[in-house]
């Protein structure tokens, strides 16, 4: 059955629902399931949230070497949301995070020392 429109149902119904939809294991306290999810939706955020710390991490490392001004930032953000959605890799998001400070302070200190916002490995 495919509900096609959002009804609002009262507590008592959604725990009726609830406990009709989940199955047989199913008791009082069950969480209702939303119309149209699918049960491997928490595990596709999952796998994102995961991608995304993976991402955050590389960016940071790759950071260090070249285009810090850009990649730091990028792996921030790619590391806060993948700590926000609950990444299983946490540790590299937390790592990719302070690489991605890294990216930014050896910024501030080559722009500090050179005045420019460009540097290279040469002389």
């Amino acid at each position: 059955m495919t509900l096609t429109a959002s009804v609002h149902r009262p507590e008592a119904d959604d725990a009726t629902a609830a406990g009709a939809g989940a199955g047989a294991g199913a008791g009082p306290g069950a969480e209702p399931v939303a119309a149209g999810a699918r049960p491997d939706d928490r595990r596709d955020r999952t796998r994102d949230a995961d991608g995304l710390a993976v991402a955050s991490f590389v960016l940071g490392l790759v950071g260090l070497l070249v285009m810090n001004v850009l990649l730091g930032p990028a792996a921030i953000v790619m590391a806060v949301l993948a700590l926000v959605r609950s990444t299983s890799r946490r540790g590299r998001a937390l790592l990719g995070l302070a690489l991605g400070i890294a990216d930014l302070v050896v910024l501030a200190f080559l722009v500090a020392g050179n005045g420019v916002v460009a540097w290279n490995f040469g002389g």
